[in-house]
């Protein structure tokens, strides 16, 4: 188009959930954008309210004939794309919703025949990479503005919602996001057999920037490339990512309703949850986990099926609960990913099998065998060498008293039994 307004809505429902790192994470993206259209000639126009009053005044004002946006999957999402596409349509004018943006192959696309979504990963992944995606675009070179349209000053991090961030969050924006993806396509050859060593940290940690729309997943499916192990490794889990999407965008309900219920009647344990919270559990590779959580906004992939487990499954505590502690800390907190990782892990979602238990010193021996990741992360345990850092009870009585450190809050023998007979298993 000749003349465009770039356009961003603070959107006060979605402020009101409060995470500060989500919100920081935001303000560096917004900040980012603003400057990039800047450099083009454009700029960026903010309002705050309503998205459906906002983008139709605007609209009007200007006397567009389009809005586009990019598709999106929550069951909120879909209600206001619904909403402003009828507001538009009213005033004569269209909007135009570009799918594959959020995900790298559109939600319905890849369905079993006369279903809506796919419940099985695998043959969901066959499919998937079967598809061509569509190729990755270039950004213009040159934008105008309509007249009499100036950009905005942006919202404080405060007004996106915001308070005191994690101290080591990663910084936002695009070109950060590039950096990264950039640094990635060299060392993603050695993702398949590092990705879930926890001290190794050989993760590309790009889903805050996929989350946030910094990156496509269809460029960096096209940038990794799956011309190795690791990156065919990779590339599934933005399958994943994809899968979960169609999922959610199918069954929105399920960001709160189990998806395939167990009959579970879920312990009211405050005191464990909040153990569980402040990685205070006693078990160190649950508390190293949960507390990278708190001091970067962000949680390796194999901690995270660990922490769930350890919650849902040791502790048997309600999946809803640890998401939505996910949620307010997590920068890269998606509600299908999020949630229904969760109920992977619980057992209520696509896994078949539903009644696995993660055992975290089984987990600690496989993925931390060293100990240099609770190390990194739960410094009372920083004088103990080598994995006799998973079990600090078995250390002698008066070195064991010199810990500042609690002693475990489950027998994880007598937990799994509970499990068990609360899922009707012998």
């Amino acid at each position: 188009a000749g003349r465009v307004v770039p356009l961003f809505v603070v959107d006060e429902a979605m402020a009101g959930f409060r995470n500060p790192n989500k919100a920081s994470f935001l303000h560096d993206c917004l900040e980012d954008l603003a400057a990039e259209l800047a450099d083009r000639g454009a700029g960026l126009v903010v309002r705050r309210g309503h998205p459906t009053e906002e983008v139709r005044r605007l609209a009007a004002r200007v006397h567009a004939e389009e809005v586009h946006l990019a598709a999106d999957v929550s069951g909120y999402a879909q209600a206001r794309q619904k909403a402003l596409e009828e507001a538009l349509a009213a005033d004569g004018r269209r909007l135009v919703v570009h799918e594959g943006s959020t995900t790298a192959v559109p939600p319905g696309t890849v369905t079993p025949q006369d279903k809506d979504h796919a419940a099985v990963f695998t043959p969901y992944y066959r499919r998937w990479a079967q598809e061509r995606l569509r190729k990755p675009l270039a950004a213009p070179r040159r934008m105008a503005l309509p007249d009499g349209v100036r950009p905005s000053p942006l919202p404080g991090v405060g007004a996106l919602g915001g308070g005191d961030a994690a101290p080591d969050l990663a910084r936002g924006g695009e070109r950060e996001a590039r950096r990264r993806l950039t640094a990635w396509t060299r060392t993603v050859g050695g993702y398949a057999e590092g990705h879930d060593d926890l001290a190794g940290d050989a993760t590309s940690r790009l889903s805050p920037y996929l989350h946030f729309g910094c990156l496509s997943p269809t460029e960096v499916v096209a940038r990794v490339g799956r011309d190795s192990e690791g990156a065919e490794a990779f590339v599934r889990q933005i399958a994943w990512r994809d899968f979960h999407h169609q999922m959610l965008a199918a069954r929105p309900q399920v960001a709160r309703r189990d998806y395939r219920p167990r009959g579970d009647r879920w312990r009211e344990d405050d005191e464990a949850f909040q153990a569980w919270r402040e990685g205070l559990t006693g078990y160190p590779i649950v508390d190293a986990a949960m507390r990278q959580l708190n001091t970067e906004g962000w949680m390796h992939n194999r901690a995270r099926l660990l922490v769930a487990s350890f919650l849902t499954k040791t502790l048997y505590i309600d999946w809803r609960r640890g998401a939505e502690h996910f949620l307010e800390l997590l920068v890269d907190g998606d509600i299908a990913n999020n949630q229904l990782n969760w109920q992977w892990v619980a057992g209520t979602g696509a896994d078949t099998r539903p009644n696995r238990v993660l055992n975290p010193l089984r987990q600690a021996q496989r993925f931390d065998p060293d100990g240099d990741f609770v190390r990194r992360y739960v410094p009372e345990l920083r004088g103990i060498a080598g994995k006799a850092v998973h079990e600090p009870w078995r250390l002698p009585e008066d070195e064991r008293g010199a810990l500042d450190y609690p002693a475990p809050i489950v027998d994880l023998e007598e937990a799994a039994a509970t499990f068990r007979d609360a899922r009707g298993r012998s």
